[in-house]
Parts: C-alpha cells; structure tokens; sequence
C-alpha cells in the first residue's frame, strides 16, 4: 500500500499521460498499473480530468462562421470549358425540373457538409490548442511539485542534524575538536565531532570554512594517532545543499585532527605543505 501510495503522489502519472516519459519509464508504469489497481485507475482519472479540462477550455467557433464559409463556397461558380460545334450536338438532353431541383439539393448538401467540417476543423484545432496548454501547465506544476518535495526533504534533514548536534553537546562521550587555519590560509577553519566509545567522526558542514577546490584536488581529514596519520576520508566543498553533518571513516583514537588538500581521491599519506586546519582533542 505504501508503495503504490508512493508511486501515485511522485507525479510520474502525469507525465506518463502527457506522453513525457521515455520508453522504459512507460513500461515500468504499465507494469505498476498491472499490479496495483490503485495506479490504473489513478491514471484514468487523470485522463479524464485532462480531457474534462480540454473541452471546458474549448473555445467556440465565432457565431456565423458557417453561414460565411457557406457563402465563400456557394458564391464561386465552375468553370465551364468552350463548347465546339461537335460538343453542341452531342450534349444531352435538359434534365426534367424535377431532377434539377434534386441535384440542387444535393449540391446545397454538399455544401453543407462542407461548412460543418470546416468549422468541426477550426474547434478540434482550439481544443488541440488548450490541451497542449493543459499539459505544459501540468507538467510545470509537476516540476514545481518535486522542486517543492526536495526542499521540504532538506528542511527535514536539516532539522535533524541540528537535533543531533544538540544531543552531541549533552553527551560526554562526543568530543567537539575545533580546526584552525594554518599558514596556508590563516582564515580557514571547521569543525569536527567525534565520539570516543562508538568511534564515530562527523564533519559540520555549516562551521566549514575553506576555500572552494577545483575538479582536480580534494580535501582529505586526517586523525594523527601516536604520531601517525590515518585517513579519514575525502571531501569537497560543496555549492549545493548538502547537509549540515557529513559522516567520515571511524577512528578509536586520535590525539589531532587535520585537513590537507589532495589530489582527487586522497593520498596515503599527507602533504604537509597542503595541510590547512587543524586542532587538537581537548
């Protein structure tokens, strides 16, 4: 049930009937609304709102336009070829009135039928019109849905890395080490949570500050343990949202935590020259 809960409210369904999917995302919806009854008759509904929508928003015709078209077809006359001495003689003879009249109104009745498609045509192409503009307006809201869904994802994440932060500070076990900046940047700084008995490393991502890398180098943390360094992992500075805590490799023991800036991947060692922060465990 929470599957396909899930499925309906992820706005695939809308995209799937405006034929905005790829292929493989149609089978797989097709799949789903083999499997789930729920999803089938979601996308009906859909279809139906849609089509509801269209024909609500079909704009009429201008009043008289048939009876114009109907004079505009009426008003042009055949062309008639020049007729030879021979063709003279050879034309039948007059039709009966009776016969005239029948055929004038069948012309009247072609003619007729003429008009009513010309207008059929003008109103199925508004209603074609409003029906793309039904999807381009749906398709955006489906966007906007997901854009809206993300951020509401972040405010959730974020609310619970505050939390846990909250919860580091009233426990004695979680160590907050603060990271200064070296000669290599003196304005840097970060910082860095550890819990001593779970062995647990987190980076705070809203106290980090270091100068943005480029596509080639990454910063690597390093916990100086007896003397010796072990690495804790990679990481770069991101633009984006990216959370406020970020998990990096355990450590049991450690005496200094610092950061260096590496070659894409990390070092198994680091490069002195490149260390920006560091700070000791109090």
């Amino acid at each position: 049930m929470e599957e396909e809960s899930a499925y309906i409210e992820s706005g695939i369904l809308e995209l799937y009937v405006l034929g905005q999917l790829n292929d493989q995302e149609e089978v797989e919806v097709q799949a789903m609304a083999a499997q789930y009854p729920a999803v089938k008759q979601e996308i009906e509904a859909i279809e139906i709102a849609m089509e509801k929508y269209a024909v609500a928003r079909a704009v009429q015709p201008t009043a008289g336009l048939d009876q114009k078209i109907l004079a505009d077809i009426t008003k042009f006359k055949p062309i008639q070829e020049p007729i030879t001495p021979d063709a003279e003689q050879a034309r039948v003879i007059p039709l009966q009135p009776n016969y005239e009249s029948k055929i004038r109104t069948l012309r009247l009745a072609l003619v007729a039928c003429i008009a009513l498609l010309i207008v059929s045509v003008i109103a199925l192409f508004s209603a074609h019109n409003e029906l793309g503009d039904a999807r381009n307006e749906i398709a955006s809201l489906s966007m906007e849905k997901e854009q809206f869904t993300s951020t509401v994802n972040y405010i959730k994440q974020d609310n619970a890395d505050l939390q846990k932060i909250v919860d580091m500070t009233n426990d004695p076990n979680w160590k907050t080490v603060k990271l200064a900046g070296t000669a290599m940047d003196p304005t840097a700084k970060m910082v860095v949570y550890w819990h001593v008995t779970g062995n647990h490393v987190m980076m705070d991502n809203s106290k980090l500050h270091l100068p943005v890398n480029d596509k080639n180098h990454q910063y690597q943390l390093w916990a100086l343990v007896n003397g010796k360094p072990v690495d804790l992992g990679v990481f770069d500075i991101e633009t984006a949202h990216s959370g406020i805590l970020k998990n990096m490799k355990d450590i049991a023991s450690a005496q200094t935590f610092a950061v260096t800036l590496e070659q894409r991947g990390g070092s198994p060692s680091p490069t002195m020259e490149q260390m920006i922060v560091a700070g000791n465990v109090i």
